[in-house]
């Protein structure tokens, strides 16, 4: 059985992640803050025995660190560093930035990925084909932003790609791979209602550039789909 440890699991993105890949017989490990509180994804693990829910803010290092020593000797074949924060608040723009706001979110959203990649680097060496996956957006492509404003989400996204990119060439020796992905404009919480595509469709697109990944496309930042993103 092929596993994946998924941050971020009890919403949106995660928590499809983890519905599609407990339904594909995958074992999961769905990392979130609040576990008592995380009911959308306690009812999967009530359906699905091969899902286990896991305490994780990847705000907190020694969380990290304690999962890790946990899950010590688990073969993973796969990382979704999911997990992430808008920042950016009304009010707050460029002039009124809040500085603790931003150092948060580069926290979240860019130290806590490196961090899980150090943490389970030797767990996703011992599969055969062990990939890192981050979950970014098109609003961290500096080419592409052609309106300002969310400095704080833009910066932590935009460092998160170059962060990833470093990583890709870093963790090659180990025959670890790297994938960052732009998920599209989804419907969920931090999305909101105007977004492109739901949840079902840009997982189910992201598993399939996952499933297709080959080590020749380490490093990529691309969309859902497999369109290659601008940087």
């Amino acid at each position: 059985m092929k596993a994946v440890l998924i941050t971020g699991a009890n919403r949106g993105l995660g928590l499809e992640f983890c519905l599609q890949y407990a339904q594909a017989g995958w074992q999961v490990f769905a990392g979130c803050r609040d576990v008592q509180n995380a009911q959308d994804l306690n009812h999967i693990a009530e359906e699905y025995d091969n899902v286990q829910v896991v305490t994780l803010d990847v705000s907190k290092f020694e969380h990290i660190d304690s999962l890790a020593f946990s899950l010590y000797g688990v073969t993973l074949d796969l990382l979704i560093s999911n997990a992430g924060v808008y920042g950016d608040s009304s009010g707050h723009g460029f002039g009124a930035i809040n500085y603790d706001d931003w150092r948060h979110t580069l926290d979240v959203n860019v130290l806590s990925a490196i961090k899980l990649a150090e943490a389970f680097k030797e767990s996703l060496a011992k599969s055969d084909a062990g990939l890192f996956v981050a979950i970014s957006s098109l609003m961290g492509s500096v080419a592409d932003n052609g309106s300002g404003g969310s400095i704080l989400y833009r910066s932590s996204k935009a460092a998160l790609n170059a962060a990833m990119k470093s990583l890709s060439f870093d963790i090659k020796p180990a025959g670890v791979g790297v994938l960052i992905f732009h998920p599209g404009w989804v419907r969920t919480d931090m999305g909101g209602p105007n977004g492109l595509c739901d949840a079902p469709e840009s997982i189910a697109g992201m598993r399939q550039q996952i499933k297709a990944f080959t080590m020749q496309k380490t490093g990529q930042f691309i969309k859902y789909d497999g369109t290659e993103m601008p940087w």
